[in-house]
């Protein structure tokens, strides 16, 4: 639970369109490479309205047609986003006003405002109905610098590049930067940051972070991600109802074949306190892995995490859990063979907690692991509990793996891999189409019946009419709603999704 200083808010679907950007418009609905649109979530959720705390100083408002020498009223606003930043004070709003502001100088354009307080926090927003664009150019390292902030508000802002500049001149690291120095109770909400060289939002140590309703993508070393922690990393953050997509597929002006680091995540956080939460969220097409977290106690709820180049999911920190999560697409279309899996589990903690409960995984692409836990440390156990999941794999030879001393408890799941010559390997123990039924209770073996499975375009996963997954499940411990936020039918089905 939040603590009492925070501001709560419900983690209910948000409806979120995963689309992509043409520079300078509204970014219209992304055709999925190889054909199809990018995936979707439903209509019929949303966000309970997640307002700023009420004002106790003064509104000031920045204009591309202010002056820095005006007091910074509605009347008579300041020129530039950076200027205005540094002269808020705790319980103060500034208002951007719509338009374009270019940024190129370091320290002067950047906006890095001062903390306001548990009783008086700073909110910087951009103009209802016309959110202005933060067009970085020159190099410049970061457009807002929120290293060493509390008690910040950031809202409804566009941060790119500038393209209007040519070669070098577009050049624009990160959108946002917690970096040197801990921050803390961030709010970061429907922020649309694309087309940058480093990182949509590049933190080290934050506690109390909310990223709400926020679209990164085209980030050349990915959306959310930093160095190591000093201070904890990343504790006590939610990341809800965003799109984490296509990164590194741009970098600096080029489509990202010229980037220097090679597997952009759509998040990827190195080890930390946590506890982190990712809910209702897409992270798709990212030329690295979807969700990396070597964080402990990540939790991976209601999301989507489709056609990423790398890895779908990889745990790596104790008391993590993913449900009601859909994985498939591996390769992104690429019919290259990769060493890369839907689902990994890596970590040197002995007896380390893992779960996977209501996730259907799917691969078509084989060559590899569907899922592997404890490869590089087979030796170091973990606990593994997989329940009412979904693991099939039309790729040939694409089997899950377990490690030799982990403990793996599975029950009222279905696996199909009709062209592999095994489903799993533990030490000296193969089960195959024929044995699996004894790896737990309530264990299938059966074409699940996905209504449109699909590889670098958009599926469609929902359970069929006929499919065996339809009332195999079990309600104990499980989700009581699915995917979609729909309220879980009685009998439960296995996977992301009630049936059809």
């Amino acid at each position: 639970m939040f603590r009492t200083s925070r501001l709560l808010i419900s983690t209910s679907l948000i409806f979120v369109a995963l689309v992509a950007c043409t520079l300078g418009e509204t970014p219209p609905p992304a055709s999925a490479p190889g054909g199809g649109t990018m995936p979707i979530f439903p209509p019929g959720g949303g966000l309970s309205p997640l307002t700023p705390p009420p004002s106790s100083g003064q509104t000031y408002y920045v204009s591309p047609h202010g002056n820095n020498a005006n007091p910074g009223t509605q009347q008579q606003p300041w020129a530039t986003p950076g200027y205005a930043s540094r002269q808020l004070n705790p319980g103060d709003t500034l208002v951007i006003l719509g338009g374009r502001y270019t940024l190129s100088l370091y320290n002067d354009d950047i906006l890095k405002p001062p903390s306001g307080t548990a009783e008086a926090w700073i909110i910087i927003k951009g103009e209802e109905g016309s959110r202005p664009i933060l067009a970085g150019r020159d190099n410049l390292m970061t457009a807002v610098d929120l290293s060493g902030v509390s008690y910040l508000w950031l809202e409804n802002i566009e941060i790119t590049h500038d393209d209007t500049a040519g070669g070098e001149a577009a050049w624009f690291r990160d959108g946002i930067e917690i970096v040197g120095a801990p921050a803390s109770h961030i709010i970061v909400k429907d922020m649309y940051i694309h087309h940058l060289d480093e990182f949509g939002m590049n933190f080290q140590d934050v506690d109390d972070l909310q990223i709400v309703n926020c679209r990164v993508e085209y980030a050349g070393f990915g959306a959310l991600g930093g160095p190591a922690g000093e201070h904890g990393g990343w504790r006590d953050v939610h990341v809800l109802g965003s799109v984490l997509a296509y990164g590194g597929h741009y970098y600096q002006g080029g489509d990202g074949r010229n980037r220097p680091y090679d597997r952009p995540d759509g998040f990827g956080i190195e080890a930390s306190q946590g506890p982190i939460e990712i809910v209702d969220t897409v992270a798709a097409h990212n030329y690295g892995d979807g969700l990396d977290s070597k964080v402990a106690n990540t939790t991976i709820r209601r999301s989507i995490v489709a056609n990423n180049s790398c890895d779908g999911v990889k745990l790596w920190g104790e008391n993590s859990r993913v449900e009601n999560t859909l994985i498939y697409g591996r390769g992104d279309g690429s019919s290259e063979r990769t060493s890369w899996a839907a689902i990994v589990i890596h970590t040197e903690m002995a007896d380390a907690r893992f779960e996977i409960v209501n996730v259907t995984v799917d691969d078509m692409l084989g060559g590899n692991y569907l899922m592997h836990v404890q490869y590089d440390y087979p030796q170091i156990p973990v606990h593994l509990s997989i329940y009412n999941s979904i693991f099939r794999s039309a790729g040939s030879n694409s089997p899950i793996y377990i490690g030799d001393a982990s403990r793996l408890e599975v029950s009222h799941s279905l696996f199909y891999l009709p062209d592999s010559d095994f489903l799993l390997t533990q030490g000296e123990t193969t089960y195959t189409a024929d044995t699996i039924l004894g790896l737990g209770e309530s264990i299938l073996y059966a074409d699940p019946l996905f209504v449109n499975p699909a590889r670098g375009s958009e599926g469609d996963y929902h359970l069929q009419p006929g499919s065996p997954a339809l009332g195999a499940g079990t309600p104990d411990g499980a989700p009581l709603d699915d995917l979609t936020g729909a309220p879980r039918r009685i009998p439960y089905d296995l996977g992301a999704y009630n049936g059809g």
